[in-house]
């Protein structure tokens, strides 16, 4: 009866395996198909990718430095215009307005 045992103990062994191998399948299988899911619900969303987001804030950080560099500059610029001497302002002709040429963009 001994040997009995063993045999039903190594069947129900042998099922539970293989229980586990097919519940271990199903599992996978309900990964792929809830991921290609989810997936195409992301695909039909008007979102944007990681890197152009990034790549997008980047540019807006750079105009926005290069923006108060170009403010700093001009409040400079206005500042010495406004630092002139009075002689100049009351007696002297007004220079012609100077020719503005565009600058190379680096």
């Amino acid at each position: 009866m001994n040997s009995g045992s063993n045999r039903l103990l190594d069947e129900l062994a042998k099922l539970m395996t293989d229980a586990a191998g097919a519940a271990q399948g199903v599992q996978r299988e309900m990964e792929t198909a809830m991921r290609s899911q989810f997936e195409r619900l992301l695909n039909s969303m008007d979102l944007v990718k990681r890197e152009e987001f990034e790549a997008v804030r980047d540019m807006g950080i750079k105009a926005r430095e290069e923006n108060d560099a170009l403010s700093a500059r001009l409040e400079k610029l206005e500042q010495s215009l406004s630092e002139t001497p009075a002689s100049d302002a009351s007696g002297a002709a007004k220079p012609a307005a100077a020719k503005r040429t565009p600058r190379a963009r680096s």
